[in-house]
């Protein structure tokens, strides 16, 4: 009876400690989708920031169109070098210390930016975050996209997490583009990118990703390289994170250009990416139930049409509301594509792939409003909505 008792006990203690673990595993997993949610929430943060600043800095240096585009430029080379290098550094040093140089890169880049610097150094601050950018953009994709469970709801999360960023801070640089310490904005950011930054290493605690290889990282870098699927994904990607922050961006100097709108008028620019957020979540239901392929021709239709009434249609207001609905249809655009390349390709080249499209795409939030610029410096903000 005492054999029979204590094998009883053993076994019970087995199963509770079984689902002691288990509800660790689960927590813990939850803290660290949580924690690159954040970093993710800092990229929205920068992408929004830039269109409520843009009209200031170009009073505060004095600059047109065309100069002040040098901002995307700069950035530009700083996502290009991020993701060329992502795919080396994942191989070499993991997810962990990846991650948190990318946001050790944001905190250096943000405190350039605060000093209000030589136009010249407030540029190589742009370089800097984009670099960081980059890096942050392949981790929490690929982070993602190598998970089990529920991949493509917590795809769908962590972008949406990046639309309620870039919602949030035109809240905030618009009161910092009024105020004389306008550059201060980028405290704010210095801010996040840190509390970011602690919360990495103590979550993640600098360590590989569970099942991540680093060993053949030169192999990998090549097959990813001979991918065409991966090329073409990443140009996908990279001209719709450029017609995202293009509109994101330049939408408030049009809007004060050419509409007659106020000091206010950053306030459209969270109604953009507002909608993104929106959408991202949304509309998850209707992207299973249409088909993501299928849908996908039909957000970019109901986008065009609705990019017709800002442009044609002389209304503030009317303006405002369609630029919101067009975030709602661009919302999903980007967690599609990223859950097409987990089907697409093969798993061992998944993480490293997601990395480079991710961060090559990312530079598209460079280019294209670069290009927008030198176009509007010659035919006027006016351009925009053609573009």
């Amino acid at each position: 009876m005492r054999a029979g008792s204590s094998t009883g006990d053993s076994g019970a203690a087995s199963v509770s400690d079984l689902k002691a673990q288990t509800k660790r595993q689960r927590l813990c997993a939850r803290m660290q989708f949580a924690t690159v949610c954040g970093s993710m929430y800092l990229d929205g943060w920068n992408d929004g920031s830039t269109g409520p600043l843009l009209p200031r800095i170009q009073k505060v240096y004095g600059l047109n169109f065309t100069v002040v585009s040098l901002i995307f430029v700069f950035a530009c080379v700083g996502f290009l070098s991020g993701a060329f290098a992502n795919l080396y550094l994942s191989g070499r040093f993991g997810f962990g210390k990846v991650i948190v140089l990318g946001l050790v890169c944001q905190v250096i880049a943000y405190a350039i930016e605060a000093g209000a610097l030589p136009f010249p150094a407030f540029v190589l601050g742009y370089a800097i975050n984009g670099f960081g950018m980059a890096l942050q953009y392949a981790q929490s994709n690929g982070y993602v996209a190598s998970l089990k469970d529920n991949r493509e709801v917590k795809m769908g999360i962590l972008h949406a997490v990046y639309g309620a960023g870039a919602l949030s801070s035109p809240l905030v640089a618009t009161q910092f583009a009024q105020l004389p310490h306008w550059s201060f904005h980028y405290l704010c950011s210095l801010g996040i990118a840190f509390i970011n930054t602690v919360l990495s290493i103590v979550v993640f605690g600098l360590k590989t990703q569970d099942g991540e290889k680093g060993t053949s990282e030169k192999s990998q870098f090549n097959q990813i390289l001979r991918l065409r699927e991966v090329h073409l994904l990443a140009f996908f990607i990279l001209i719709y994170v450029g017609a995202e922050v293009t509109m994101g961006g330049w939408m408030v100097t049009y809007v004060i250009d050419v509409r007659g709108g106020g000091p206010s008028s950053g306030y459209i620019s969270s109604g953009f990416f507002g909608g993104i957020m929106i959408g991202r979540v949304g509309l998850l239901w209707v992207n299973k139930k249409v088909g993501e392929r299928r849908v996908l021709f039909i957000y970019s239709l109901l986008a065009i049409g609705l990019e017709l009434v800002v442009w044609l249609v002389p209304s503030l207001i009317g303006g405002a509301v369609s630029v919101s609905i067009i975030g709602i249809f661009f919302g999903p655009m980007y967690p599609i594509a990223m859950n097409h390349t987990v089907r697409i390709l093969p798993e061992w080249l998944v993480t490293g792939s997601i990395g480079w499209i991710a961060g090559f795409g990312q530079a598209g939030s460079a280019l294209l409003p670069f290009l927008t610029g030198v176009i509007s410096s010659k035919t006027g903000i006016k351009s925009l909505q053609p573009l």
